[in-house]
């Protein structure tokens, strides 16, 4: 029987992410946004998704170039499906857990803004669990 790879948390500046597949061809994540917060402004060069939300509720900025972004709210159930080159962010109005499938290039972010001034491309999983942990301490000063 093929190895069985472990499912990865990953902490985001706004919520988490759980990685429970990562293979060859497909992945397969769940993002959890807290109320108020928001994913950088991006687009992907290659990679293709699928977005299911599966509770909470999503602002998604979404369209082919910065000049005619629009805005789609999303409640439990609705999908998006995110193709190359098509500029998206979803936004949490609350609480949220979004479902995503996709190809399997999970470096392939091309960030147009991010609201924790990550850098332009990929991620940085070092940097996104110290932005994590400096919310998290904000927040509890609050």
């Amino acid at each position: 029987m093929p190895e069985q790879v472990p499912i990865q948390y990953k902490e985001k500046p706004w919520g988490r992410e759980i990685w429970f597949a990562n293979t060859a061809g497909y992945a397969g994540k769940i993002l959890e946004i807290k109320k108020g917060k928001r994913l950088s402004l991006q687009y992907h060069e290659k990679k293709t998704e699928t977005m299911y939300l599966l509770s909470g509720k999503i602002k998604m900025t979404l369209g082919e170039n910065e000049d005619s972004l629009e805005e789609i709210i999303m409640n439990p159930g609705d999908k998006m499906d995110i193709f190359p080159h098509v500029i998206h962010r979803p936004e949490a109005l609350e609480d949220s857990q979004i479902f995503e499938v996709s190809t399997d290039e999970l470096e392939d972010i091309v960030r147009l803004a991010d609201d924790y001034g990550r850098p332009d491309r990929g991620n940085d999983h070092d940097l996104d669990k110290k932005l994590s942990q400096e919310a998290q301490q904000a927040a509890k000063q609050q």
